[in-house]
C-alpha cells in the first residue's frame, strides 16, 4: 500500500473571516428589518460541469468519475470505493443570516446521484455535509476540479447513492459576507439549516428525489458545525427536520477547553491561522473580543488587517510567505508556561501579545472552568474571548438520534480529547448508551470490530507514510504528525460515517 501516502495527503487536504460588515469596537450592528426568507432559494440551481479528460460535462457516468479520480491520483477509488452511480454537481444561492443576525446570502454544492442500480434510483437518503476550515474565500464544494474535499464526498457519499448537500458557509464561494463567522456554532447551525431549506426547493427542477432519511456530517470545522446543526434542528426545528444519525468528525466540540489548553502552553497545529479567524468570527457576533482594534491580541507586524485577512484570496502558502502570519510562533520565547514537546510555539516573531496571554491566564485561574463532568461549563470567565469559547463550546445539550464520533488520538491540531470530553459528557448527562458510538481510528481493531476496515486501512496508510518519508531521508514521526490531521484521519473517518450511516 506504499501508493496511498501521496493519494492521502492530496486526495484530502483541510486548510484547517476576514472583513468587515458596517461595525467596530465589538459593537454588534443594529438589526436590519427583516426583508428575505430564511432559507429561500434565489434564482435557479445551475449546473457545474465536471472536466474528464478535457470534456465539460454535466452528468458523469460512474466509470468517467472512477477514471478521473484515478487520473488525479492512482488508488484513490481504493479508499473512496468505486462510483456505482452518475454524478450531477448544482450550486445554488440561499437567503441566510450572519452573526450578527443580518441578512446576507450563501452558496452550496447539491450532488445528485442517478443510474438504474438500486442504490442510485429513486428517493435517495439526503448528506448534509459541514466541511473543513479553508484560509480561501472562493472555497466552493460545487467545484470538483478544483477543491480535494469536494471530490472526496463525491466519490465517498454521492457516487454510492447519496444525495449530497454541502454548505460552503457564508463568507465562502460567492456568499456577499464580508467575513466568516468561524465556529459561531448558531450562525453556522442557521446556515446549514438555510442551505437544507433551499436545496429541498431545488431537488424537484433538477430531478433530484429525497427519501425521509436525514445524516449529517461533517470533518474538523464541519464537526463543530456538524454537531451544531443537529442541536438546533433538535431544539429549534424539531417539527422541521427529523435526523436519522449524526457523525461529527475530528471536530473542537470543547471549544472552551481547547482555548484554554492552547494559551496555557499546549498550543495545536494550524493555530496561527485558526485563532484569527477565530477571533474576527467572535468579533463580529458581538462577542468584544478586543474593544478598539485588534492589536490588542495581535503583534504590530500582524496586527494590522487580521481581522480582515481571513478569509482571503491568498493561500496559506502565500500568507506565509508575505509575513501576514507566522508558520506556528503563537507567543514570544520568554512567555510562560510552556509544555514540554510544544517549544516550536514559542519563539521571536510571535502572533499573540504576551501582554494579552497574561490577562487571559490571569482569567483562566481566577474562573476555571472544566471542574465537573457533567457541568463543564458552570464557570464564569471575565475575559472576552474565554466567554465566546464557553458560548460556543458543544457540551449543552444531548442528542436525542445516534451519533458517532470518530477522531484520531494523536491529533494534533485539533486533540483527540474533543472527541473524548464531548462523548463523556453526553454520556454524564444521561444520554441512551445505544445511541453514541465513538471510534479512534488511530485505535488496532479487535476482530469483531464493526470499523475493522478503515482502522487497517488507516494504520497501514500512516505506516507507509512513514516508510516513504524514512526513504526521502526525513522524519516519519514527524512526517505523520505533520499530516496526521489534513491528510491521515479524514478520508477513513468519512469512510466510518457512510459505514454507519448505511447501517441507518
Amino acid at each position: 500500500m506504499r501508493h496511498l501516502p501521496p493519494l492521502i495527503l492530496s486526495l484530502f487536504l483541510v486548510a484547517c473571516g476576514g472583513g468587515g460588515n458596517g461595525h467596530s469596537g465589538g459593537a454588534t450592528a443594529p438589526e436590519p428589518p427583516v426583508t428575505v426568507t430564511r432559507g429561500a432559494l434565489v434564482g435557479s440551481a445551475v449546473n457545474v460541469p465536471l472536466t474528464v479528460n478535457g470534456t465539460a460535462q454535466a452528468k458523469v457516468e460512474p466509470a468517467a468519475f472512477e477514471s478521473y479520480l484515478e487520473g488525479l491520483q492512482g488508488g484513490t477509488t481504493q479508499i473512496t470505493g468505486k462510483p456505482k452511480c452518475a454524478l450531477s454537481i448544482y450550486r445554488i444561492k440561499y437567503q441566510t443570516v450572519g452573526a450578527a443576525n443580518e441578512n446576507t446570502d450563501g452558496t452550496a454544492a447539491v450532488m445528485v446521484p442517478s443510474g438504474t442500480a438500486p442504490q442510485c434510483s429513486g428517493p435517495r437518503p439526503v448528506l448534509l455535509y459541514a466541511h473543513g476550515t479553508s484560509v480561501e474565500k472562493a472555497f466552493d464544494m460545487a467545484s470538483l476540479n478544483t477543491w480535494n474535499e469536494a471530490r472526496v464526498v463525491a466519490a465517498m457519499f454521492a457516487a454510492q447513492g447519496y444525495l449530497v448537500v454541502a454548505p460552503n458557509y457564508t463568507g465562502y464561494g460567492g456568499s456577499s459576507l464580508a467575513y466568516h463567522p468561524y465556529l459561531v456554532a448558531d450562525a453556522q447551525a442557521n446556515d446549514m439549516v438555510d442551505a437544507l431549506r433551499a436545496a429541498r426547493t431545488a431537488f424537484a427542477p433538477i430531478g433530484a428525489s429525497a427519501s425521509t432519511k436525514l445524516f449529517v456530517t461533517g470533518y474538523s470545522q464541519g464537526g463543530h458545525v456538524a454537531v451544531a446543526t443537529e442541536r438546533a434542528m433538535q431544539q429549534n426545528f424539531a417539527s422541521e427536520f427529523k435526523v436519522t444519525a449524526l457523525a461529527g468528525l475530528s471536530g473542537p466540540y470543547a471549544l472552551e477547553w481547547m482555548g484554554d489548553r492552547i494559551f496555557g502552553g499546549a498550543p495545536t497545529f494550524g493555530i496561527s491561522y485558526f485563532l484569527p479567524l477565530l477571533t474576527s468570527g467572535a468579533q463580529h457576533a458581538g462577542a468584544k473580543v478586543y474593544n478598539v482594534s485588534a492589536s490588542e491580541i495581535y503583534e504590530d507586524p500582524y496586527a494590522n488587517g487580521i481581522d480582515a485577512l481571513l478569509p482571503g484570496t491568498r493561500t496559506l502558502s502565500e500568507l506565509y510567505g508575505s509575513g501576514k502570519l507566522p508558520v506556528q510562533t503563537l507567543f514570544a520565547a520568554d512567555s510562560q508556561p510552556q509544555a514540554a514537546g510544544y517549544g516550536q510555539f514559542f519563539g521571536t516573531g510571535n502572533l499573540v501579545r504576551s501582554s494579552y496571554r497574561t490577562s487571559y491566564l490571569a482569567d483562566l485561574q481566577a474562573n476555571p472552568c472544566d471542574t465537573s463532568l457533567t457541568q463543564p461549563l458552570a464557570c464564569s470567565p471575565g475575559n472576552a474571548l474565554r466567554k465566546f469559547t464557553r458560548a460556543n463550546d458543544l457540551r449543552t445539550f444531548v442528542p436525542t438520534v445516534p451519533t458517532l464520533l470518530c477522531g484520531g488520538e494523536n491529533d494534533p491540531t485539533v486533540p483527540y480529547e474533543n472527541t473524548n470530553r464531548l462523548s463523556s459528557y453526553f454520556r454524564n448527562s444521561a444520554m441512551d448508551g445505544a445511541l453514541l458510538t465513538q471510534v479512534n481510528i488511530d485505535d488496532h481493531p479487535a476482530l469483531n470490530d464493526p470499523y475493522r476496515n478503515p482502522k487497517l486501512a488507516f494504520l497501514a496508510a500512516k505506516e507507509a507514510l512513514r516508510i516513504q518519508a524514512q526513504q526521502a531521508g526525513q522524519l516519519a514521526d514527524q512526517a505523520v504528525q505533520q499530516n496526521y490531521h489534513a491528510g491521515l484521519v479524514p478520508p477513513f473517518c468519512i469512510m466510518v460515517a457512510r459505514d454507519y450511516f448505511d447501517s441507518k
